[in-house]
């Protein structure tokens, strides 16, 4: 996975996300089989870029930019977001875990014993079938301890030294509670206030001036415990490895771990493009009524506001639609037009980050030059963040800053752009970049023609999933889950026998 940098920051960091569909059982006895969509990805998106994503139909490329989403919730894995802190929205899991501390402590340290048994059984493994299945179940071992490290870490960084987590889990408990409570009165102070611009009420001036006076003593409550934290905390600074666990501990957001609710009103702050422009818009409203829905939604406009109508023609216009299309119907338009109808209806509402799900490739070749440039011109203006998903590798290149390969659920390369279309490592990407048509007649240039279907997901292959189809594959790769780990600077791959070139 990618490390966090001074010199980038992340928006979204993801870390062993699953997803699962389970197949319906074809009697009462049948084992429950699942469509392993997405399976153990691992990958930070950078604010600011453009992540391109790439590989053949089935892959899991639409799937896995819908579950960070959270549009289909995730069966597994973190996807951490950065973009609000948790003190903003203040989600609920955080009070689950901070009240059961010693319990996941006591478990974390279980999973530990359970990595150190497992590693040595992997040290005194013999060679061949013993050593891989050894090797397998390490592997399992550390993703166990690592998680329940990850969750708690991540809340309350070096309190992990603490011998006994109770005293901790009170006080942070207490705060966190209060928190809540002090946003929810933020947010009752804003929501009245923007009524009040609008009707002009004494019995609203009265309202938010009683929950400012409510704010101000859940605020002092706040300063007290945080005085309270701090004196503790005092306590573990000296030690050894403070600084290992409270690096982890960060302000993001975990969308997996958020209800319904929570989730949606993050949906303002993630977007996504479709790739139909045609059935993704609704015939019945207009173009006005489209990019406006949104923006009543999430009350960023009030309905009666006259500034949401100036907004919306703004909007049309920065995505290359005439303002006086407002007021006509998605039929009226061509692909191209249906298809910035639905940008303008994502950029509305001054997203940071948008998921560009084979946004192009439902176009005429002349036109998808004019939406590419349109998406870029956006992020520039905007200082948005794209996952641009599409099986066009010239599309990719053009667009992406860094592009990910996936193959049957797994992302098996990562790498900036120029350097993969120059030094691909993963056999199948070699192989991708060997399908893109050319004029050039060089002899000498390899090639490698990528031969047999895909496996199917419900039942993978074990080992590396690539090798029923890779010309390099050995035994070890029938056998053994390759690590997805950096090779050179920026460049992941996951494969037993990278190329060099």
């Amino acid at each position: 996975m990618v490390n966090q940098t001074s010199e980038k920051k992340v928006l979204l960091r993801i870390e062993n996300l699953k997803q699962y569909f389970p197949l319906k059982k074809t009697s009462f006895r049948a084992e429950q089989l699942y469509v392993r969509a997405n399976d153990d990805v691992s990958i930070d998106i950078y604010e600011g870029e453009t992540l391109g994503l790439v590989g053949e139909s089935g892959c899991g490329k639409s799937t896995l930019g819908r579950s960070l989403l959270q549009l289909y919730k995730q069966t597994d894995g973190r996807t951490i977001y950065y973009g609000r802190t948790i003190d903003e929205l203040a989600p609920k899991y955080v009070l689950d875990i901070l009240k059961n501390l010693p319990a996941l402590k006591k478990s974390y340290l279980n999973a530990v014993i359970k990595e150190n048994d497992a590693r040595s059984t992997y040290e005194k493994a013999h060679e061949g079938d013993e050593q891989y299945h050894a090797l397998a179940k390490l592997r399992a071992a550390e993703k166990l301890a690592k998680d329940d490290l990850l969750d708690m870490a991540q809340l309350i960084g070096g309190f992990f030294l603490a011998d006994d987590l109770a005293p901790v889990s009170e006080v942070l408990v207490n705060e966190y509670e209060a928190n809540i409570e002090a946003h929810q009165l933020r947010v009752k102070i804003q929501k009245a206030t923007t009524k009040n611009e609008v009707a002009k009420s004494a019995s609203l001036i009265a309202k938010i001036d009683a929950y400012k006076k409510e704010l101000v003593v859940v605020e002092k409550k706040i300063e007290a415990l945080e005085s309270k934290i701090i004196a503790m905390l005092e306590q573990y600074r000296a030690h050894p490895e403070f600084e290992k666990y409270h690096k982890l501990r960060d302000g993001g957001i975990n969308l997996a771990k958020l209800s319904e609710i929570e989730m949606r009103s993050m949906r303002k702050d993630m977007q996504l493009i479709f790739q139909d422009p045609y059935s993704s818009l609704n015939p019945r409203l207009t173009v006005g009524q489209i990019v406006s829905e949104g923006l009543y939604a999430h009350e960023i406009f009030d309905k009666r506001d006259e500034k949401a109508q100036e907004y919306v023609l703004e909007t049309l216009e920065k995505c290359g639609l005439a303002k006086y299309f407002v007021h006509r119907y998605p039929h009226q338009f061509s692909g191209g037009q249906r298809q910035r109808i639905g940008i303008a209806r994502s950029v509305a509402l001054q997203p940071k980050f948008i998921v560009c799900d084979e946004a192009v490739s439902a176009l005429d070749v002349s036109i998808q030059s004019q939406i590419i440039n349109l998406l870029l011109d956006l992020k520039e203006q905007e200082k948005l963040t794209y996952m641009f998903i599409s099986h066009d590798l010239s599309v990719i290149k053009y667009i992406s800053d860094r592009v990910g390969v996936m193959y049957l659920g797994n992302i098996v390369e990562l790498a900036p752009t120029a350097e993969l279309y120059v030094h691909p490592m993963h056999p199948y990407t070699e192989a991708l970049l060997g399908s893109i048509p050319t004029t050039d007649t060089d002899d000498n240039k390899k090639k490698y023609v990528l031969e047999g279907d895909i496996p199917s997901p419900i039942k993978p292959p074990p080992g590396c999933k690539f090798h029923t189809r890779c010309r390099y594959a050995t035994d070890i790769c029938k056998k053994v889950i390759p690590v997805f780990e950096e090779v050179t600077k920026d460049h992941f791959v996951a494969c037993h026998h990278k190329l060099t070139y």
